[in-house]
C-alpha cells in the first residue's frame, strides 16, 4: 500500500493517475486549483467514492503549510505514516488556448509550484515523477526527437509561457536530483481519450466536438503539420513504470506514440467514424506553433519495456464515445 501525492489531481492525467492508485488500494492525496480543471465533473465524481482519497483545492504554487499533515490526520488516521512514497507533479495547463490566457500563472505554476513538491519530495525521501512535455523540443528541426535533442524553442512569444516554464521546471528537477531527490521526468506527446475537457481547445477534442456539432474542423495552417497521437491508458502505463523502476534514470524519458499523422488525416478519421459531411475550414497557423512532432521512445522500450499498445483507430473510438457520454449526462 502506497502514500501518494498528485499535483493536478482534477486535470486530464492526474485524475487517471489518481483512479489507478485508488483501485491499488493506496492513500491519495490529490491537489488541483481547478483554472483548467473542472471542480464538477465525471472523473472527481469517481474519485469521491474511494474512503482512502482526498481531493483539495490548492495552488501549489504556494506553500502546501497545513494540507499535507490534516490529509494524513483526516484520511488516513494516526496509523499511516505522514510521509508520501511517490510524488507525481502534473499540475498545469497543456492546452495552448489556456495557458496562453494565463501565462504568468501557468510559469509560476512550473517552477514555484514544482520546487513545492520538489522540497516535499526531499523531506519525505519520495519518488517524484515529474510531467514534462515535448513542447521543451519547440518547433524542432530534427525528426524523431531523442532526449538529447535541446529543441528548437522561442523565449519570447505566445508560447513561451509554457514552453521555458517546462524546461524551467526540468532544470529545477536537475538540480534537486544532483541534491540526493529522486526525480523523474518524463516527455509527454501528444496524449488524447477519457477525462480530455471537451472545451480544452485541443485538436482531437476540437474536431470532435466540431464533427458532433455538425460544424466544418477547423484547421491551422495547410494540414501537412504533423503530432503523434498517445492514447491515455498507454501514457498513464508508463508513468506507473517510470515510477516503479528501481534506479533513477538520471535523464528524461519520452513516453508517445511514434505513429506520426497530419492534421488533415486526423480530420479527415474524425469525420469518417461520425459520419460528418461539413467539410474543414483552414485558417493561419499560430505563432510558433511546430510544424511536426514525433517521439523516439527507444530509451522507453529499454528502461521498461513499453510500447504503445492502442493506436489511433480504436482510441478514437473510445475518446469520442466519452464525448458522447459527457454531452448526454449535460442534456439530461
Amino acid at each position: 500500500m502506497k502514500r501518494v501525492l498528485v499535483r493536478g489531481a482534477a486535470g486530464f492525467l492526474g485524475s487517471h493517475l489518481m483512479l489507478h492508485h485508488l483501485r491499488q488500494g493506496d492513500w491519495v492525496l490529490g491537489v488541483d486549483d481547478y483554472s483548467s480543471s473542472l471542480q464538477d465533473s465525471l472523473q472527481t465524481s469517481m474519485i469521491s467514492r474511494y474512503s482512502k482519497a482526498r481531493l483539495v483545492k490548492y495552488d501549489i504554487s504556494d506553500p502546501m503549510l497545513g494540507i499535507v499533515a490534516s490529509f494524513w490526520h483526516e484520511t488516513c488516521g494516526s496509523n499511516i505514516s505522514g510521509k508520501f512514497d511517490i510524488i507525481y507533479n502534473f499540475a498545469c495547463p497543456a492546452s495552448p488556448p489556456r495557458y496562453q490566457s494565463m501565462p504568468v500563472k501557468t510559469m509560476m505554476t512550473c517552477v514555484a509550484g514544482t520546487k513545492n513538491v520538489l522540497d516535499i519530495a526531499k523531506e519525505d525521501s519520495s519518488i517524484l515523477v515529474h510531467a514534462s512535455t515535448s513542447e521543451i523540443y519547440g518547433d524542432p528541426e530534427t525528426s524523431p526527437q531523442k532526449e538529447t535533442y535541446r529543441g528548437n524553442v522561442n523565449s519570447y512569444g505566445p508560447r513561451s509561457c509554457y514552453d521555458e516554464g517546462k524546461r524551467a521546471a526540468e532544470a529545477l528537477c536537475y538540480d534537486y536530483l544532483n541534491l540526493g531527490v529522486d526525480a523523474r521526468l518524463v516527455r509527454i506527446f501528444n496524449t488524447y481519450g477519457p477525462h480530455m475537457d471537451p472545451q480544452d481547445g485541443r485538436v482531437v477534442s476540437n474536431f470532435i466536438n466540431q464533427a458532433l456539432e455538425g460544424k466544418p474542423l477547423t484547421i491551422y495552417g495547410d494540414g501537412s503539420q504533423t503530432r503523434s497521437f498517445c492514447y491515455v491508458d498507454d501514457l498513464i502505463s508508463a508513468i506507473i513504470s517510470m515510477g516503479r523502476l528501481r534506479d533513477n534514470p538520471r535523464t528524461p524519458v519520452n513516453i508517445g506514440n511514434p505513429n506520426e499523422f497530419t492534421m488533415k488525416q486526423l480530420a479527415d478519421l474524425v469525420e469518417k467514424k461520425i459520419a460528418s459531411s461539413s467539410g474543414v475550414v483552414y485558417k493561419e497557423l499560430p505563432i510558433d506553433d511546430p510544424t511536426q512532432r514525433c517521439p523516439d521512445i527507444s530509451l522507453a522500450r529499454s528502461l521498461f519495456g513499453w510500447e504503445p499498445k492502442i493506436q489511433l483507430d480504436e482510441g478514437l473510438d473510445k475518446t469520442i464515445e466519452y464525448f458522447i457520454q459527457i454531452k448526454e449526462s449535460k442534456s439530461i
